[in-house]
């Protein structure tokens, strides 16, 4: 997939503006935004359903609003409202999707593998929230696709769907499948995801790796969890370097303002130990996606 300085106005607004990345085949790539960010629009182009204004897309080589009839059967597409009739029953409407392509998957294994074997004769409308989500996942690999577009897949689901669903996307790309996903839930991007792309006001601001973007914005902090209400006067004196804060941002979650060095996080260590402290996270010299995500985006109060 190549996208390639896309841009679409609506009036004065450019929603999309100047757009490039690159997904590979067999690559999970989450797009990333806020909300008005431009993600649905980019998004509804690959997909063939919006024409650009400027530049290019190409999706499995092929022009997705000049070669739709072509591209469409090759792509599932899942979205986050499914849109499905409320009277018509899980078992019923992948059957329907199904008799759409020429070589389907098997409806009642579709149900058995996002879950849903259970509700197979429920109606639509008595399903909850996240087992409609599951349903529009099955509906999005009924035909086998090449390439999968997922919006907010998890959204409504429980931890123990939530976690099946994360095997079942990883599970696509092992097969082969290509993967493009949004989701507001960072922690989702950093499971899932081999390259994320972060995008602003409808411009690229990030784009690598989720490990390399925190990296690539170091952090002058160590961050961990522990009993509330440290001594932190004792612990600023413990450490071998001096410090310019330690800070009790919530009960039991610490920020130590300094360099994050292996020095530092030894003497914290000790500390700890030697008070017989038991340690939550700990995290020193590189920011989690979600800090870059605040930092680079027009959301974040980092920036």
């Amino acid at each position: 997939m190549v996208v390639d300085h896309l841009s679409k106005r609506y009036g004065e607004r450019a929603v999309v503006d100047d757009l490039s990345f690159t997904v590979a085949p067999g690559e999970v790539f989450g797009l990333l935004g806020p909300n008005g960010a431009g993600k649905t629009t980019t998004v509804e182009i690959l997909e063939g359903f919006r024409r650009p204004d400027a530049g290019s897309v190409q999706v499995l080589g092929l022009d997705p609003w000049r070669d739709g009839r072509a591209l469409k059967p090759r792509v599932g597409v899942m979205l986050q409202d499914g849109g499905l009739y409320p009277g018509i029953k899980a078992h019923e409407v992948l059957r329907q999707y199904a008799g759409f392509f020429a070589e389907p998957e098997s409806p009642e294994g579709l149900l058995e593998l996002v879950g849903l074997t259970d509700v197979a004769s429920s109606h639509v409308r008595r399903l909850s929230g996240g087992q409609r989500q599951r349903l529009a996942l099955a509906l999005a690999l009924v035909g086998r696709p090449e390439l999968v577009f997922l919006d907010e897949p998890t959204a409504g689901m429980d931890p123990h769907a939530r976690t099946r669903t994360w095997e079942l996307v990883r599970s696509l790309a092992d097969g082969g499948a290509t993967v493009l996903l949004t989701t507001h839930f960072m922690d989702e991007a950093e499971r899932l995801c081999d390259r994320v792309a972060i995008v602003d006001q409808g411009r690229l601001v990030a784009l690598g790796a989720p490990g390399e973007l925190g990296a690539g914005l170091a952090s002058s902090e160590t961050r961990f969890s522990a009993r509330p209400g440290l001594d932190r006067d004792s612990l600023a004196g413990a450490l071998a370097m001096a410090v310019d804060a330690i800070v009790e941002d919530e009960p039991g979650q610490y920020r130590i303002v300094a360099e994050a060095t292996p020095a530092l996080v030894a003497d914290l260590a000790c500390w700890l130990r030697d008070r017989d402290e038991p340690i939550g996270d700990l995290r020193a010299g590189r920011r989690t996606l979600e800090e870059v995500f605040l930092r680079l985006t027009n959301d974040g109060a980092l920036k």
